[in-house]
């Protein structure tokens, strides 16, 4: 399965996530609000989460995921774009690289949140997830940002996935390291897939982004894919 970053079957993840099968492939969530590694990016309304991907079959793929936010300013569309390669390294373990462009419409004229991370993630029998992605310039302010993070997918009957995932952000710079975390049940019906969970943060996220954005939140998504 290729993906961009942690959880797609989840709904839940930390982060943007995207799955695509070889050739052209889309999916779509719509989801009760926009968490990004627990730091909310649209001001506690819904989002409409949007991507679309071609694999080549021999482990590389292109692909973007974009989603409405809500900043407090002009911007009001993140579009992600991303390139990367992912292939078995070992019997049961799989290895996802991939750069991704964060993009952001509307922005003020003064303003320019555009940056660069490289991500890297490796699967275990498709239950355990560790991921490690780094950037040069955390928002395009200058600092440099490592996020690491585990995840976890584990089948509980009737058909129900129980998801769970912790991560932790070091930045250089003004902002304080800070942990997130989730935990949320799937499950597909028919051709959607609905994740409930809860999404938090410790108490350095509201130190770096405030009360409001860093609040505990139960998350609902509801998710197709073609």
């Amino acid at each position: 399965m290729i993906r961009k970053t942690l959880l797609v079957g989840a709904l839940l993840a930390a982060l943007p996530a995207a799955a695509f099968a070889e050739g052209f492939s889309w999916n779509a969530t719509l989801a009760s609000d926009y968490l990004y590694r627990g730091v909310d990016q649209n001001d506690d309304k819904p989002a409409l989460q949007l991507a679309a991907g071609y694999d080549f079959g021999n482990g590389f793929y292109v692909g973007a995921w974009g989603s409405n936010v809500d900043f407090g300013d002009s911007t009001d569309i993140e579009i992600d774009t991303f390139v990367g390669w992912a292939g078995d390294v070992a019997d049961g373990t799989t290895l996802d690289v991939q750069l991704v462009r964060y993009n952001y419409l509307s922005q003020p004229s003064d303003t320019s949140y555009e940056y660069n991370e490289l991500i890297g993630t490796l699967s275990f029998a498709e239950q355990i997830d560790v991921t490690l992605g780094y950037t040069n310039s955390y928002f395009n302010e200058g600092d440099s940002s490592l996020y690491v993070a585990v995840g976890s997918s584990f089948d509980v009957g009737n058909e129900f996935s129980l998801d769970t995932g912790i991560g932790y952000t070091a930045v250089d710079g003004p902002y304080e390291n800070y942990v997130d975390y989730r935990i949320g049940l799937s499950r597909a019906f028919g051709p959607a897939t609905i994740g409930l969970g809860y999404v938090g943060t410790n108490g350095a996220a509201e130190t770096n982004f405030g009360a409001d954005a860093t609040e505990n939140k139960i998350l609902l998504t509801i998710g197709f894919e073609g």
